[in-house]
């Protein structure tokens, strides 16, 4: 059945058909419709001190808004990030800015964290009657000066933090001018420190610790991604959630669409992200989770991860070439290889 539904969304223009998407996905949800389609085994898991149903879970970006919260669970993940978003609505990048690359199992995204601004999305999450694990990722608008990033970080954090299971930083996105420079140096320490403090002063006042997580991108060097670890583990992060999209385009060099600009996801930044994965597990020698999220388009690609290093994956661009049957067959799959160990 997505099969067929993959083949008429795909005749869309490709932002169309995730505007659409999502409406349909928000609509079954809302319905009750989402649970016949796909019967996700439970495969419970403790990390962060939350309390997952299965390892598998829906990265950030398919649902900017939080418009389909319900519907999105309904498919079997065992949680669901949301955003990211940005303290002010902000239109994103020009269009055209999401390209398909179906002979990679790729995309290829400018968008420029086009959301409707955080009250929006607290909105929708209020709305929803989803109770399980829920990410919000939060960033900065696109006319914040990195300089004053850590502004918007800290504005988007007060608001959210009551709604949230855990926070996801994205300082990894390739569609904000500057913000990846936010992951190395003084940089990232004085946003970790910042963010770490008024984590601290929200836990008194909501009387609830809500667990802090930073997303890297796949693109830094081993020396790079090991500094970052230390960073985290310094200044008493929670989480780090590997990886963004690449800039890189090994594996599409040729293919209709692939000299555009923006972030490569898919499969072909599999490997790049797992290998990310497995020099931040070997720093971080079992200390911090990691949360796995690129290039999963099969079941076993989720047991890479997991043998890598990760205690969660998360998926998106696998999810839109594969549909939700690949949410059973990384539960069953990272199921199966627990049981051979």
């Amino acid at each position: 059945m997505y099969a067929l539904a993959r083949e008429l969304l795909f005749k869309l223009n490709p932002e169309t058909s995730h505007e659409l998407a999502v409406d349909l996905i928000g609509a079954g949800g809302r319905l009750g419709l989402n649970r016949l389609v796909c019967q996700t085994p439970r495969l419970p898991v403790t990390v962060m001190g939350l309390e997952f149903p299965n390892p598998v879970g829906l990265a950030a970006g398919l649902d900017k808004n939080g418009d389909a919260i319900d519907g999105f669970a309904q498919l079997g993940f065992g949680f669901i990030e949301i955003g990211t978003v940005t303290p002010r609505p902000q239109p994103g990048n020009p269009k055209p800015r999401l390209f398909r690359l179906p002979q990679a199992e790729a995309i290829i995204n400018r968008m420029g964290f086009n959301n409707q601004g955080v009250d929006h999305l607290l909105e929708r999450v209020k709305a929803a009657k989803y109770r399980g694990v829920l990410g919000i990722n939060i960033g900065k608008n696109f006319d914040t000066p990195v300089e004053r990033a850590v502004d918007d970080y800290l504005l988007c954090l007060d608001k959210v933090y009551a709604h949230a299971s855990y926070v996801t930083v994205n300082v990894s996105s390739p569609n904000t001018p500057g913000l990846r420079s936010l992951q190395f140096g003084d940089s990232l320490k004085q946003l970790l420190e910042a963010l770490r403090v008024r984590q601290e002063e929200l836990t008194v006042r909501h009387g609830r610790r809500v667990p802090l997580a930073i997303k890297i991108a796949p693109d830094m060097s081993d020396e790079e991604t090991v500094l970052v670890a230390r960073a985290l583990l310094d200044t008493g992060m929670d989480a780090v959630i590997a990886t963004n999209t690449t800039l890189g385009r090994e594996g599409v060099e040729g293919l209709a669409h692939a000299d555009e600009a923006g972030g490569l996801s898919g499969a072909p930044v599999r490997d790049k992200s797992t290998h990310t994965v497995r020099i931040l597990a070997g720093e971080l020698a079992g200390k911090l989770p990691i949360i796995a999220v690129g290039g999963i388009t099969e079941g076993v690609h989720a047991t890479e991860k997991m043998a890598a290093g990760a205690s969660l994956v998360q998926i998106y661009s696998g999810f839109i070439y594969k549909g939700p049957a690949l949410i059973r067959a990384a539960v069953d799959a990272i199921a199966a290889a627990g049981n051979k160990r």
